[in-house]
């Protein structure tokens, strides 16, 4: 289809999993490894997703990725919350990377939205009442 890196969300996404990313590091601990590990992968699925899906040649195959990206951002969304009441994380690093999931989340509904009006529907045909 395209370069990724000109997709606003790809960008936002990508600012994201740098912020995680440093959020993480803060995480110290041995008993917090898989939880820290989780984090990453679901931030970084987001983006990577992203690209994944920018590749296809359709629209409908780029919207089911992107689908896949507001999936990761459920799951981020619940690991830093894990994070949080668990005292992993700060309830400041919490606010902040919560603000930024709604916002990417918020954006691939939007271009989801976006390619399936320019995506054509299949015609119906109606059925005759008895």
């Amino acid at each position: 289809m395209g370069d990724f890196k000109k997709l606003r969300v790809w960008r936002y996404a990508h600012a994201l999993m740098l912020n995680v990313h440093v959020a993480a590091r803060e995480i110290r601990g041995s008993h917090y490894i898989a939880l820290r590990s989780q984090i990453i992968r679901a931030a970084m699925s987001i983006p990577a997703n992203i690209v994944e899906g920018r590749a296809k040649l359709g629209d409908s195959d780029f919207a089911r990725f992107l689908g896949y990206s507001i999936a990761s951002t459920r799951e981020l969304e619940y690991h830093l919350l894990a994070a949080r009441d668990i005292g992993a994380i700060t309830p400041e690093a919490f606010e902040s990377l919560t603000v930024q999931v709604t916002d990417v989340r918020k954006m691939l509904h939007g271009l989801i939205t976006t390619l399936e009006a320019r995506t054509p529907r299949p015609a119906t045909r109606k059925v005759p009442a008895q």
